[in-house]
């Protein structure tokens, strides 16, 4: 009873969400008029969550994350480095990865192998990782090109990083204690990797919508969009950047 009741429901908000586009306001269809534009539950000063949608379910940005993550997992390989914790590690390297590392700058995180400040990490060997799994870590760092230059120095010849950067969305949240220096664009991100990673192949891609950026900045979760809302991809709306960049081979 209780699935049927949740099939119900969701079934429901899908209604709800069509016939709120009903009249041109759904994408690709007329623009209303000035005055003509109903704001419903967002026509308010205070976000729906705070909490980047964690206190409603999954948080809108990780879909774009663990999506960038899974097309990339056979980078995922050999002895890998992960910020904080090791869990996309396990989940998308698994028997591939045959030496698993983490760093944190704080030294009470007993998950961490490594305690290093990334923007001053002189102690960490150069050359060490074959993978690095650096997710919306980087924005925290005020000298975010250091940081950068850090991670080319410790990956290996060949290896490869894979980094996500915030876009459009809440620049912290003080109930979690986040504070964010920075938020990104595909250009900075671009700007960024190429100073510090000579010769690289890099691609740089950005994820999300005009719907998707409004879901997100509210506190919305997944579960409240579509696959075809989530997937719409808008130049004009980035709300999550995507870094894939390998380290050319010695002599190369």
């Amino acid at each position: 009873m209780a699935e049927e009741r949740q099939k119900v429901e969701r079934l429901r908000e899908r209604n709800r969400r069509l016939k709120r586009r009903v009249g041109g306001s759904g994408r690709g269809g007329r623009s209303p008029g000035v005055g003509g534009v109903r704001f419903g539950d967002f026509g308010r000063l205070e976000p729906i969550s705070r909490e980047f949608g964690l206190d409603r379910g999954r948080p809108i940005d990780r879909y774009y994350i663990e999506g960038f993550l899974a097309r990339n997992s056979g980078d995922i390989r050999g002895r890998v480095l992960e910020i904080k914790d090791s869990a996309f590690t396990r989940k998308y390297g698994g028997y591939r990865v045959t030496q698993s590392d983490v760093l944190d700058i704080d030294e009470t995180n007993r998950r961490a192998t490594i305690v290093a400040d990334l923007s001053r990490a002189e102690d960490v060997p150069a050359d060490a990782f074959d993978c690095i799994v650096c997710t919306q870590t980087l924005h925290f760092i005020y000298e975010i090109g250091a940081a950068f230059r850090t991670l080319g120095r410790i990956l290996k010849p060949g290896g490869v990083l894979l980094a996500t950067f915030p876009g459009i969305g809440q620049t912290g949240c003080a109930a979690l204690e986040e504070h964010y220096c920075w938020a990104l664009s595909t250009l900075a991100t671009r700007r960024l990797c190429e100073e510090a990673f000579s010769g690289a192949d890099v691609e740089i891609e950005a994820h999300g919508n005009v719907l998707a950026a409004v879901a997100f900045l509210e506190g919305l979760a997944v579960r409240e969009l579509g696959e075809e809302e989530l997937d719409h991809h808008d130049p004009d709306y980035e709300l999550l950047i995507t870094l894939r960049a390998v380290k050319p081979e010695i002599g190369a």
